[in-house]
């Protein structure tokens, strides 16, 4: 019994020690450390065989010449439990599959999860094609040289992991990102590739300010900076995140994207260890051009300029970023299934015909792109789509696979949990455009059906609200309220006790939030869009926040106040888009009445134009026009104005800026119940409202001058 216990007891000590020798052979080759490390490289992917195939142009093209070396550029992070590695690559856009790929290799060799790893493209249109889109194929050469060089690049930085410490800095760089979609009068839609007058907003519209009412959306002008420090402050690499779709560049060239990450070098590293990174942020609507100031656009800036004086606004905020050791990484990816807008029969057939009459070549021309483009969505009916939410410490990272116009990005990051936060698009995967719902109302480009912005109309929302429910998961805390802060013109309104309060600062539609606290939200019509630079954001706001606004776009807001009588006043601030003699009537601001008509007992405010009484406002009870009473006083195209509307029984007032503008006798008279209440437009559905409007107070009280003297800020 005892020799049986000592034989027992070897063999079990025996086991062990064997177990502790492979063990310890398994773990050093993945190594754990127990502090924030990181590491970094730039890995060279830079075509090795000419001519090669480049995306960013809907028909095919090649290019034979290297302007400048496109790069892989790659930051491990490590804290001892987790590993993850952030790459960013000169490419236009890069499938999800090929990304897949590359994730599944590395994984294999270093054993990092494939969700640990995140690769984005830098969205230059100068680089070899990866993925086919449009009228242009992958290039068949080039994409296995890549997918080598990219896993190259995780696997580098991987072993370059030092003790280090990071830090966040942002700056406002409005100069060098600006709308690039716009919304077009009535009358001037524009026509799609499948002939039908669609287009109701397009990119590049602003050219000409006679077609147009308008930007579609807000920019971003947030240049993000995520500086990486060694313990004794050396530079290791600093991931920059910015919102502007592209420069434009010739031959093979990384644009903006690489002159500005060499610059970061050629400023910050002293050696050649330091990496410098600039990431895509959400600008599926964003150019550097601004076309609401043609004269101080400088023509003649070149891409190296534009660099630059962007790397200037960068360095101002670097010397000033504080950084901090004790941070812990944590990592959350979401594979969702998506569907494709597919053509019904009718457009299938069409496409079909062509591509036939096409064969085995290439797209030529428009037609011919979006016609095999509709072949193509009918055959995959659905995709698969990968987000991601990174947290480093107080840092959050969140990803698309799209080109994301600017307002999802600022949605995303202004519900965020954590302080710092950064959005990249079109990481792993490029999934095309995804505009919010109501801008597929408006058409243009970046709706077209197709690979490049063919997934379903509410992908967006989607994907906005998975990237902040994957933000929340790592960071273990509830999403922020993206309610405005008061500054003390929104604090003079709280004050004056309105009966409802919109302040028009919604993300999306269809709620309009009463912020007076008596719960009489309204309802958003369908075409309007959201979150636009709204008025005096110096006052509406506190600490430095930008006041914002909805835009309208032939539709309504749709209030219902039930304790409305014959006294009444409506505030409100309007930006009008219209050209004054752009129609019969530029816009009509507000109406109490009944929906779809006009009827005897009914007010209606607006501006005035062919018609009559050009550019100036104008009251009408009822449906006679011959009883409309004007103002005296022009206003002026897309500058904020403050119009308020009393009404005290039979007596009605009107103030443009604080001055008294119109004074008219009309019967009140108002049936029991008659609650309705548009804005943005008229009970009628006539000539509505083509602009912004904000900050709308409604009272069951005829203001008086003095109160409206503190409700205008001029």
């Amino acid at each position: 019994m005892h020799s049986n216990f000592q034989f027992s007891s070897f063999h079990l000590i025996l086991k062990c020690s064997l177990f502790l020798v492979f063990a310890g052979a398994f773990l050093s080759a993945i190594p754990v450390y127990a502090e924030f490390q990181a590491g970094a490289v730039v890995v060279d992917v830079t075509p090795i065989k000419l001519p090669v195939i480049v995306n960013g142009s809907m028909i095919s093209k090649k290019a034979n010449k290297i302007k400048t070396r496109i790069n892989a550029r790659a930051i491990a992070l490590s804290d001892g439990k987790t590993r993850i590695a952030i790459v960013v690559v000169d490419s236009c856009m890069m499938p999800r599959p090929l990304l897949d790929e590359i994730k599944q290799a590395v994984s294999k060799k270093t054993g990092i999860p494939t969700n640990h790893l995140l690769i984005s493209a830098t969205h230059t249109h100068t680089a070899p094609a990866s993925m086919s889109c449009l009228g242009t194929d992958f290039d068949p050469d080039y994409v296995p040289y890549l997918k080598i060089k990219v896993a190259e690049a995780i696997e580098t930085a991987f072993t370059k992991l030092q003790p280090a410490k990071i830090g966040f800095a942002k700056a406002e760089a409005s100069e060098f990102t600006a709308l690039r979609r716009w919304i077009m009068r009535p009358g001037k839609l524009a026509t799609d590739p499948f002939g039908n007058p669609t287009g109701r907003a397009n990119m590049h519209a602003g050219r000409n300010w006679e077609n147009v009412t308008g930007e579609s959306g807000p920019e971003d002008p947030d240049l993000s900076l995520i500086s990486i420090q060694s313990l004794s402050g050396k530079p290791i690499a600093i991931l920059a995140n910015f919102s502007m779709h592209y420069y434009g560049d010739k031959d093979i060239s990384a644009d903006y994207f690489g002159l500005f990450s060499e610059g970061l070098k050629d400023k910050i590293g002293k050696d050649d260890q330091f990496v410098g990174i600039i990431s895509h942020g959400c600008s599926g609507d964003i150019w550097r051009r601004d076309y609401t100031n043609p004269e101080g656009f400088d023509d003649k800036q070149t891409i190296e300029q534009f660099a630059e004086s962007l790397l200037g606004i960068a360095l101002q905020v670097y010397e000033n970023i504080e950084y901090r050791a004790d941070v812990d990484l944590e990592m959350a990816e979401r594979r969702m299934t998506l569907q494709y807008r597919v053509p019904d029969a009718q457009r299938l057939e069409w496409a079909k015909r062509i591509v036939e009459k096409m064969g085995d070549r290439l797209p030529k021309n428009t037609a011919e792109i979006y016609a095999r483009e509709q072949v193509i969505l009918h055959e995959r009916q659905e995709t698969e789509i990968v987000l991601q939410g990174i947290r480093i410490g107080d840092i959050g990272i969140a990803t698309t696979p799209n080109e994301t116009y600017a307002i999802t990005g600022l949605k995303i990051k202004a519900a965020s949990p954590l302080p710092h936060n950064i959005v990249i698009e079109l990481a792993n995967g490029g999934d095309g455009y995804i505009p919010p719902p109501e801008q597929h109302l408006f058409g243009g480009y970046n709706t077209w059906a197709a690979r490049s912005a063919g997934l379903e109309v509410t992908a967006e929302p989607k994907i906005s609200e998975a990237c902040i429910e994957l933000l929340e998961k790592v960071a273990h805390k509830p999403r922020r309220d993206t309610r405005l802060s008061q500054g003390v013109a929104a604090k003079a309104i709280a004050d004056s006790k309105p009966d409802a309060w919109w302040r028009l600062d919604e993300f999306s539609g269809q709620t309009a939030v009463d912020s007076s606290g008596n719960n009489r939200d309204a309802v958003y019509e369908s075409r309007i869009t959201y979150f636009l630079e709204g008025a005096r954001s110096e006052y509406f706001c506190a600490n430095g926040e930008k006041n914002r606004a909805a835009m309208f776009v032939g539709d309504r807001l749709r209030g219902r106040i039930n304790n409305l009588g014959d006294s009444y006043s409506v505030s409100l601030w309007m930006w009008n888009g219209m050209p004054n003699d752009g129609r019969d009537v530029s816009g009509w601001l507000f109406s109490r009445g009944r929906d779809n008509g006009l009827g005897p007992y009914s007010d209606h405010l607006g501006i005035g134009g062919t018609s009559g009484n050009t550019g100036r406002l104008v009251f009408l009870h009822g449906d006679d026009l011959k009883t409309v009473s004007a103002g005296k006083t022009e206003v002026p195209r897309w500058k904020w104005q403050h119009v308020v509307f009393v009404r005290n029984e039979e007596s009605i007032q009107v103030y443009l800026n604080g001055k008294l503008e119109i004074e008219a006798k009309a019967e009140a008279n108002f049936p029991t119940s008659f609650d309705r209440l548009f804005l943005g437009g008229r009970s009628d559905n006539s000539n509505n409202w083509e602009g912004r409007l904000d900050e709308i107070a409604v009272y069951s009280r005829a203001l008086t001058p003095e109160e409206i003297e503190k409700l205008s800020i001029e």
